[in-house]
């Protein structure tokens, strides 16, 4: 089996990629990125695309695969919800599209949590039928909810062609962690400082609870859903729930409760003084999402997470104290400001 793989370089990516280099019914990977890496994997080519309208010519890329694993996605900036659109949702659709007039038989979408319609009040976990529409106020939310749309009608459109979408909640892994502080706290999130008992207090969000997963873990869910005759969507999580209280555990912190709406208020004028690159409405959206329910996973695709939930956060919170990242332009480790492909250059001159 041959794949491509879009976004081939970010935290998601890279797990993929060696996923599926180690999987012996695939016997070649293209990996897919605005930027071709430093990252050698055996069995693994890369090539520099942009999905975007106006890009590459993606069926010169994907002519001869017999599978696709759509990854790519951009999360900023968040002040021009334009400019994401164009690349999530336009570029999006023109993956798809051009897998079709490919003749790609299994198209594999990585959806998000995010694209769920807010939670049931009674908090119970919800499985694959709860509604995808997303939350209005947050840009990623309603690209994702939008891409599940315009997938409904793609499906029946292409009968034949095999189609999954992934729907994890949030992923971590130790090398992804200097790229999600740069996406979502920028530089006011102190990585030397989450070392346990360094940080005394943590700010606890009444309400905020939140799925994770090691992205090792979804990667894994990916390659099986490739290799089996599984079709629709798929929630991906790992046990336990999590929340500030769990987070602070591993900190050797305390908890302080903070009420959303000032929370809210704060974020309001921290992104508004681009202090913070997160936006407000993604925080909206956090505290509404549905905790999810993974068995149709366990039992069609025989997949179960093998690291914990707080596996995952705690080898994130790792990476963050050590600056850990990967010889690829996404997850380059940083040391305050200064990539670690600098701070190498620094010290060989």
């Amino acid at each position: 089996m041959k794949v491509v793989v879009t976004g081939a370089t970010g935290n998601a990516g890279t797990s993929v990629v060696h996923a599926l280099a180690a999987e012996p019914t695939v016997t070649d990977v293209l990996g897919l990125a605005r930027r071709t890496p430093d990252l050698k994997v055996r069995g693994v080519r890369w090539e520099a695309a942009d999905i975007d309208p106006g890009g590459a010519a993606l069926d010169r890329l994907f002519t001869g695969a017999d599978a696709l694993v759509h990854l790519a996605w951009k999360f900023q900036p968040t002040h021009d919800p334009v400019e994401t659109w164009r690349t999530n949702v336009l570029g999006g659709i023109r993956v798809f599209e051009a897998c079709a007039r490919a003749g790609i038989h299994i198209l594999v979408h990585a959806s998000s949590v995010g694209a769920y319609s807010p939670g049931p009040s009674d908090g119970r976990p919800v499985d694959e039928s709860w509604p995808t529409h997303g939350w209005p106020g947050a840009a990623y939310t309603r690209e994702k909810a939008y891409l599940e749309r315009y997938l409904d009608g793609y499906q029946l459109a292409h009968p034949d062609m095999r189609v999954v979408r992934m729907r994890p909640g949030f992923l971590f892994k130790a090398t992804s962690a200097s790229e999600q502080r740069r996406i979502v706290a920028g530089p006011l999130l102190p990585g030397r400082l989450l070392r346990p008992g360094l940080l005394p207090v943590l700010p606890s969000v009444t309400g905020l609870r939140f799925q994770a997963l090691h992205t090792d873990d979804a990667a894994d869910a990916y390659r099986r859903a490739l290799v089996r005759p599984v079709r629709g969507p798929f929630n991906l999580v790992a046990d336990p729930v999590l929340d500030t209280a769990a987070v602070a555990r591993l900190l050797d912190a305390r908890t302080v409760p903070l009420p959303a709406p000032a929370v809210r208020a704060a974020l309001v004028a921290a992104w508004q003084l681009h202090l913070v690159p997160a936006a407000p409405g993604l925080l909206d959206a956090v505290l509404r999402l549905p905790l999810l329910d993974a068995g149709r996973a366990r039992e069609e695709l025989g997949w179960t997470p093998a690291r914990t939930a707080t596996e995952a956060v705690t080898a994130f919170l790792e990476g963050l104290r050590d600056d850990t990242g990967l010889s690829t332009p996404p997850l380059v480790g940083v040391v305050g400001d200064v990539t670690l492909s600098r701070r190498r250059r620094v010290r060989r001159s």
